[in-house]
């Protein structure tokens, strides 16, 4: 699940985190009525409005701006609400107090699933993305995992510090904020938590200008708090749609739609219509213990992506039977009388042999093995295109 910056920012508030003054506004008025607040505090123009949407890229997009005056406030925030960026149309702005920034530096933590360890990303070079600055200039960038049952060692922090050649005056706002992101990383279960630009201000400040995070869904019942700043407005609504069902789906952008039973499977079926040059239209799991309705959920979520032109079912019958797969695969199409996605089926395992007679008078296309099925599905989808 991911949240706003302004969310982001208000719980790394909370774990120390230095941030500057702002507040979300929805609508032209009440961002000139934040930027009076800003101004009561003590704050001086430039302020900053920024686009909240979740996705990155804001500032080549125009959704990032500085106002110089109280009528900069009002021209920027109508300038930038309501307009798209990446497909977001953005709803509310961040108005912030403007930073003097004297250097900007990158600081994030994700869970490195090779180390299984969650892992600090430090670089001198703030501001830009950091897939961009791995690429180019790896040496940039230093890893520091951290032992989840020691914690973040207090060496750790002063290795990371003299990385980015912290000043003696800001190592202190640095360490602090540093150990303040762990802490809000590991106590709030995230996926991902990062601060770029973390910014040394004129004054040796070190102030966390924008922030992001990513929490583990399968945490989200141990923290109401988090799961109610979930934007459903903002995310995909086949996958909102898919989360009702219990459904892990993630749509893709190819012409075959795969609906699997396990993460891994689901894994290896892409792989393999990929191996015969075809494109998924999506990652779908209906998981272990999947029952006839989910599954015909799972068929009417796919065939509602205009992308999809063939289905793919590839199932592998353990905990979950193939009988009830193909009772949910029939009690789909009954409710679908003018169906017309050609269907490659592979089912092998629990009760398989029931589900094939069920099956037998059906449109759909058997398939004996995994590799079999995702050529067909890629030859049948080649052929309506």
């Amino acid at each position: 699940m991911k949240i706003h910056e302004y969310q982001a920012k208000a719980i790394l508030r909370s774990y120390g985190v230095k941030t500057p003054y702002g507040e979300v506004a929805a609508t032209v008025a009440w961002a000139h009525t934040v930027a009076k607040k800003i101004s009561a505090r003590g704050g001086d123009f430039p302020y900053v409005i920024k686009a909240q949407v979740l996705v990155g890229g804001r500032g080549n997009a125009g959704g990032v701006k500085l106002a110089h005056a109280d009528d900069d406030v009002k021209t920027h925030t109508k300038s930038i609400l309501g307009m798209s960026i990446k497909g977001e149309t953005v709803k509310q702005v961040l108005v912030e107090q403007g930073i003097a920034i004297k250097r900007e530096i990158y600081l994030g933590i994700i869970i490195d699933r090779a180390r299984k360890k969650p892992v600090f990303m430090v670089s001198a070079a703030g501001g830009m993305e950091i897939e961009q600055v791995a690429a180019e200039t790896p040496e940039k960038i230093l890893f520091v995992p951290v032992d989840i049952m020691l914690g973040l060692c207090d060496y750790q922090t002063r290795e990371m510090a003299c990385f980015v050649d912290m000043p003696k005056d800001g190592m202190r706002d640095f360490i602090n904020n540093v150990k303040g992101l762990y802490r809000a990383f590991i106590e709030k279960d995230c996926s991902l938590a990062e601060i770029n630009p973390l910014v040394l201000t004129l004054n040796d400040e070190v102030i966390a200008a924008d922030a992001k995070m990513n929490f583990d869904d399968n945490a989200l019942g141990r923290h109401e708090d988090i799961a109610v700043m979930r934007d459903e407005a903002e995310e995909a609504p086949l996958e909102r749609e898919a989360r009702k069902f219990h459904l892990n789906y993630v749509k893709l952008d190819g012409a075959i739609g795969c609906i699997v039973n396990g993460a891994g499977l689901a894994m290896a079926t892409m792989d393999m219509v990929k191996h015969f040059d075809g494109e998924p239209a999506n990652f779908l799991d209906i998981g272990g213990g999947a029952k006839s309705e989910q599954v015909a959920h799972a068929l009417r979520l796919i065939v509602s992506d205009p992308r999809v032109n063939t289905i793919f079912f590839n199932i592998f019958g353990g905990i979950v039977r193939c009988d009830l797969v193909a009772l949910g695969i029939i009690e789909a199409l009954n409710m679908m009388p003018n169906w017309n996605t050609p269907i490659v089926i592979r089912l092998a395992g629990t009760n398989e042999e029931q589900a094939h007679a069920l099956l037998k008078d059906t449109p759909l296309i058997p398939a004996s093995t995994m590799s079999e099925g995702a050529q067909k599905a890629v030859e049948i989808s080649r052929s309506r295109r």
